[in-house]
C-alpha cells in the first residue's frame, strides 16, 4: 500500500523537513570553517526545485494525467512560491534568530520555476516517446 504512495510519502516528508529547517535556529550549530557565498541561496532552490518535483510526482500517483499534469506542474509551482513567501514572512516575524530575505524568496521562486521546466520537460518528452 504504502509503495502505492512513496512520492506523496517523500512529498510530505520534504516539505516538514523543509519547514524544520527554515524555521528552526542554527545559532550554535558550527559549520566547522565552511564558508561559501551564496550556499544559502543555492539551499532554497534545492528545496524549491525538489518542492515542485516531489508535488507533481505525488500528483500523478492520484491522477490520470494526460492532458492537465502540465496544469498541475503549474499549480505545485505557484504553491511553492506561495509557500515560500509565508516561510520568509514567518521567519520575519516569528523568529529571534532568523530573518526574512527578498533574495531567499527569490531563490525559492526560481528553484520552483526550474522545478516546473524540469517536470514539465521530463513529462512531455516521456509522452513523445510513447
Amino acid at each position: 500500500m504504502l509503495k502505492n504512495y512513496i512520492f506523496t510519502i517523500l512529498f510530505i516528508s520534504w516539505v516538514m523537513c523543509v519547514t524544520f529547517l527554515s524555521l528552526f535556529s542554527f545559532k550554535d550549530v558550527s559549520t566547522g570553517g565552511l564558508d561559501i557565498p551564496h550556499l544559502d541561496k543555492f539551499v532554497h532552490f534545492t528545496f524549491y526545485f525538489v518542492f515542485v518535483v516531489l508535488g507533481s510526482l505525488s500528483y500523478v500517483e492520484y491522477k490520470d494525467v494526460k492532458e492537465d499534469f502540465k496544469k498541475a506542474a503549474m499549480l505545485f509551482c505557484f504553491i511553492a512560491i506561495g509557500y515560500g513567501m509565508i516561510i520568509e514572512v514567518l521567519q520575519y516575524v516569528a523568529t529571534t534568530t532568523r530573518s526574512g530575505d527578498v533574495y531567499d524568496f527569490l531563490a525559492n521562486s526560481f528553484g520552483a520555476f526550474c522545478g516546473f521546466i524540469a517536470v514539465k520537460t521530463y513529462y512531455f518528452r516521456r509522452v513523445a516517446q510513447k
